[in-house]
């Protein structure tokens, strides 16, 4: 059998999987057939779950584009270059990122992307110019197909890239975990790791970093408050969930809540959910 047609562009990778496995089963005729044969694998267990999961994440990204999964501007962690080395630090252990844009006077003047572990440098030479630890940004439009960003992120070894529009402003950025996620689902990192009960961590500034998913009860306990599992006739099992229905949304990174005397920010959120909250009493 000859080989199959490679596709002639980057964004028709489909096209071309969808003609090769034609050519194997000459009756299927569109992405969903194809779809049902990957799940038809399975079943037969030719391939297992996971193969499945990434094989239908590799037809799914071939469609997609970078605004569909980018990081709106407004929600970007960024850093200001006129910020202290205590306030760079402060804030980069708080957010926890591994990497960030910084600006000058505005935020569509992005300088370079800087990396937290290159503030260890600043630490030990603070006569250092921030600017000197700076990658440079990569700049691409939100209309760039998954497939190509892919490739050039292994190609030119970027974790992040920042997204413009059509008129050259910044809409969001995009990083190289969040095209990896599209096709092996949620990738997990050690700020995210969790446990079935919730976890409440001590951290250094007398708060505390709490689990999304801590149940209610557990957070009455540690903090000797009273909190209500039923609210306007709603049973809510975890202190996200309850804050959620007290917010009317589901808060994102910098919004708190006061309940009970006590502040509960979220830290952290990923995919939509609050993965961290972090408590303290007002004032301190």
């Amino acid at each position: 059998m000859s080989e199959p047609e490679k596709p002639k562009n980057n964004s028709s990778y489909l096209g071309g999987l969808i003609n090769f496995i034609q050519r194997m089963f000459p009756g299927l005729q569109s992405k969903e057939e194809l779809l049902s044969v990957i799940a038809t694998a399975e079943k037969c267990k030719y391939i297992g779950h996971e193969s499945r999961i990434m094989l239908e994440g590799v037809l799914n990204i071939s469609e997609m584009c970078v605004g569909d999964i980018m990081v709106p501007a407004p929600r970007m962690d960024m850093l200001d270059i006129t910020m202290t080395m205590d306030d760079l630090l402060e804030k980069v252990i708080q957010i926890g990122h591994s990497r960030y844009p910084v600006y000058e006077d505005d935020k569509e003047n992005i300088l370079g992307v800087l990396m937290a572990k290159d503030l260890l440098k600043l630490q030990r030479a603070p006569e250092l110019n921030i600017k000197i630890l700076l990658r440079t940004a990569v700049f691409v439009p939100e209309s760039k197909n998954l497939t190509d960003l892919l490739r050039d992120f292994k190609r030119n070894r970027n974790h992040m890239a920042m997204v413009v529009d059509e008129f050259g402003r910044i809409a969001g950025l995009v990083t190289f975990e969040d095209v990896l996620e599209e096709i092996v689902g949620e990738i997990e990192d050690e700020f995210d790791t969790e446990t079935d009960q919730g976890d409440i961590y001590s951290l250094v500034d007398k708060s505390f970093r709490v689990a999304g998913h801590t149940s209610i009860e557990r957070i009455n306990e540690a903090f000797e408050i009273n909190l209500p599992k039923v609210v306007d006739e709603e049973n809510f099992d975890t202190i996200g969930g309850l804050i959620a229905h007290e917010m009317g949304h589901v808060p994102q990174r910098g919004e708190y809540m006061d309940m009970q005397g006590i502040r509960f920010e979220v830290m952290h959120s990923k995919a939509g959910v609050v993965k961290w909250y972090r408590i303290k009493k007002p004032g301190l």
